[in-house]
């Protein structure tokens, strides 16, 4: 029987809805999957009775249809840690080589906003500095829908491009870098403590998009955690106030990940936070020039289809890094 207070508590209904959702899918899907395959396999009886090369090969187009599905729903297994379910913050860095890195890492955000477009999730711009020439400097986005943050955990660190520069007249090939955290957006039931005097927070003039009023006040915050160095800032709001309140959501949404990290370094003997997205952790590698490869240097996975990837369509990379037990 139903809590009587559950819809009082917003944020944990709102989780066990969300959980709830995703059970009922994977046992819809299992049961689904079982009664076609018994389908096909009654199918397949008839087709070899009957010697039917055509109900022979509809049968196995059938079952690797059927094994796509089920491998699906076997990844959704895997989002069962106590943050997969919860949104997720997505920063992007540029690297050092100026206009190349930059154009680089706004690259990098089109492909995760396609990424979300694709999955009909809902992606918000945070913050924005832009690139001296082209693209972006840094960037942060919110991204909400189901299952999101256990979907993109895995982007965090250091993805590198190859190409032939755009903005080379000598048409050179350049190396470029940018750096990806992915951490949870937390919610009410998440009780971070957050003391004022560890605070320092900055007001500055947005750069970024927003209209007029947003360019000649100084509505953007920056917000330093002193005790462990973390810096937050948001200008997408033309209320300071509001960019305040967003400044305080990330901050404890990456003292939450600080957390998660130091426990999952603890248990498992992992890397610290802090090297997971140094410059010398190279997770991904996009090769436009010479050849056109996306590597994953974690899984090995592989696709020839840069351009695909890059367009948002990263799924099969996010399912190999789910099989991948850290």
């Amino acid at each position: 029987m139903l809590d009587p207070n559950f819809w009082q508590d917003k944020s944990n209904s709102k989780k066990i809805i969300k959980e709830k959702k995703l059970y009922e899918d994977l046992i819809n899907s299992h049961e689904t999957s079982n009664k076609k395959l018994k389908d096909l396999d009654d199918l397949n009886e008839l087709a070899l009775e009957e010697n039917d090369e055509n109900i022979q090969r509809e049968v196995a187009d059938n079952i690797k249809e059927l094994r796509e599905a089920v491998k699906k729903n076997e990844v959704r297994c895997f989002l069962s840690n106590e943050a997969d379910s919860l949104d997720c913050y997505i920063e992007i860095h540029a690297g050092a080589g100026g206009t190349e890195s930059q154009d680089w890492a706004d690259m990098l955000r089109r492909m995760y906003l396609k990424w979300s477009d694709n999955k009909k999730f809902r992606a918000n711009l945070i913050s924005e500095h832009k690139g001296d020439e082209a693209g972006i400097k840094s960037s942060t986005i919110r991204i909400e829908g189901d299952y999101v943050f256990g979907w993109l955990k895995k982007e965090s660190g250091i993805h590198r491009l190859v190409r032939i520069s755009p903005f080379d007249s000598g048409a050179r090939r350049h190396t470029s870098f940018a750096s990806i955290w992915v951490y949870p957006v937390v919610d009410e039931s998440i009780n971070i403590e957050i003391l004022d005097k560890d605070l320092r927070i900055d007001t500055y003039r947005s750069s970024g998009a927003g209209g007029q009023h947003v360019n000649t006040t100084d509505s953007a915050v920056r917000i330093t955690h002193v005790p462990t160095k973390i810096v937050v800032q948001c200008q997408n709001e033309r209320s300071q106030h509001k960019n305040k309140d967003t400044c305080m959501n990330m901050l404890k949404a990456r003292l939450y990940d600080f957390e998660i990290k130091k426990k999952e370094k603890e248990n498992l003997n992992m890397e610290s936070p802090k090297s997971e997205i140094g410059w010398g952790h190279q997770i991904r590698s996009y090769i436009l020039q010479p050849y056109r490869l996306v590597k994953d240097n974690r899984t090995n996975f592989e696709n020839t289809s840069p351009d695909k990837v890059l367009d948002g369509e990263i799924d099969d990379f996010l399912e190999q890094s789910l099989y991948q037990i850290k």
